[in-house]
């Protein structure tokens, strides 16, 4: 027996016994997840002990279809996603032993919301520009700024932030990542409501928010590192994921197609099309998730998040467009409220003009496709980069709008 058929048949002894001692059907969300989590079965890339196996991360998509076959509980994967997408991966690459056994465990049971600070509202799409301050007193680090767009952030209780603390260094250097409580002093969240009428999004203030060394990832200036490693986490979070066949966004356009009536011939051959590329897309996903290797992930993990972004729009506007007149409204009305814990918990539950809506962003979240384009370009194709004017420059002579 090869060494990959040898990890195959431990993490399905390990999904048996999950499944037996905790029927889906008759178990509490929570408790079932402490239990996966338990059973290493949360990242099974991931080191004994830290919710994993061990083994490669192959088989993560082993345990995802088995336990939606058996209907257990899956949406803290995209209600916590920032924190289990992303700062899981963070903490198993760049963190102590102490720090994953605080926080991966409620991260996964969902007794802790996470959110990620990097954008800024004089950076752009240049993480490396960011100007929020933290300033270093004895054990503790003082930090004054602004981060904006930063998604859950009301209903967060840590957050990923990445800050300056050495301005005379080149941009990319001089940058340290921390974890910050999100209930901290000093801590301010204000909604940014959005075209869905929700504030899913939020700008967050720090006012001399002090945050314990021992909350600080890697090594000081270690920060630029720690943050491609969380955005490269990031779009494998966003665009490899994986539902079943026929579900999703695409589900809904089906359905639609259904529920319509309709013999159009020319829209019923658009839906076959759609559906198709959803389906490559998605045999895509499943196959590079087999070919994943343990560590920090590459940039290829780009190409799925860039081509999800455009096909998820389109497949979310041909659904709207069978819809007609019917499709110019929102059945639920405008909320004009921060999106609530309970939403997040259905996110998938959504009509069909508020997916539309909220598909917007996705060609901006997580890096913009302008973005994914230049590292699918220079990291992957090898073609030359953009020319960089203030590359070598202290980041504290570089020119800020």
């Amino acid at each position: 027996m090869s060494g990959s058929e040898q990890q195959a048949e431990v993490v399905n002894r390990a999904i048996d016994e999950l499944l037996e001692s905790y029927p889906p059907e008759s178990t509490e969300p929570r408790a079932f997840w402490g239990a996966q989590y338990d059973a290493g079965l949360a990242w099974v890339d991931f080191a004994e002990g830290d919710g994993g196996l061990g083994v490669s991360p192959s088989h993560r998509e082993v345990v995802s279809r088995r336990l939606n076959e058996a209907g257990a509980p899956t949406w803290n994967t995209t209600a916590n996603i920032l924190g289990i997408g992303m700062g899981a991966g963070v903490l198993a690459a760049h963190g102590t032993q102490a720090q994953r056994a605080k926080w991966l465990r409620p991260m996964f049971v969902m007794d802790e919301i996470w959110c990620q600070l990097f954008s800024e509202p004089g950076a752009g799409s240049d993480v490396a520009g960011l100007s929020t301050r933290a300033v270093r007193d004895g054990d503790e680090w003082i930090v004054n700024g602004q981060k904006v767009w930063t998604t859950l952030a009301h209903l967060a209780k840590w957050g990923l932030v990445v800050t300056r603390t050495d301005p005379d260094q080149r941009k990319h250097r001089g940058m340290t990542y921390f974890v910050v409580d999100m209930e901290a002093e000093g801590v301010e969240i204000l909604p940014l409501y959005q075209i869905t009428g929700e504030a899913e999004f939020n700008e967050v203030f720090f006012n001399d928010t002090r945050i314990p060394d021992a909350y600080r990832i890697d090594d000081v200036g270690a920060g630029w590192r720690v943050a491609m490693t969380t955005l490269m986490n990031e779009r494998v979070a966003i665009g490899g994921r994986t539902v079943p066949r026929g579900e999703g966004t695409i589900g809904a356009a089906v359905e639609t197609w259904n529920e319509s009536g309709s013999g159009d011939a020319a829209t019923r051959r658009e839906l076959a099309r759609l559906w198709g590329e959803v389906e490559a897309m998605r045999l895509t996903s499943l196959r590079a998730s087999e070919n994943m290797q343990a560590g920090v992930p590459g940039p290829e993990g780009s190409t799925g998040k860039l081509a999800w972004a455009d096909l998820n729009k389109e497949v979310t506007a041909f659904t709207v467009a069978m819809q007609g007149l019917e499709g110019a409204t929102i059945p639920e009305g405008y909320t004009l409220e921060p999106t609530s814990y309970e939403t997040r918990e259905v996110a998938r539950v959504l009509s069909n003009q508020r997916a539309f809506l909220r598909a917007r962003a996705n060609s901006i979240e997580g890096g913009t496709s302008e973005i994914m384009r230049n590292i699918l370009g220079e990291r992957v194709l090898g073609l030359p980069g953009e020319p960089r004017v203030d590359k070598d420059l202290p980041w504290s002579e570089v020119r800020r709008g």
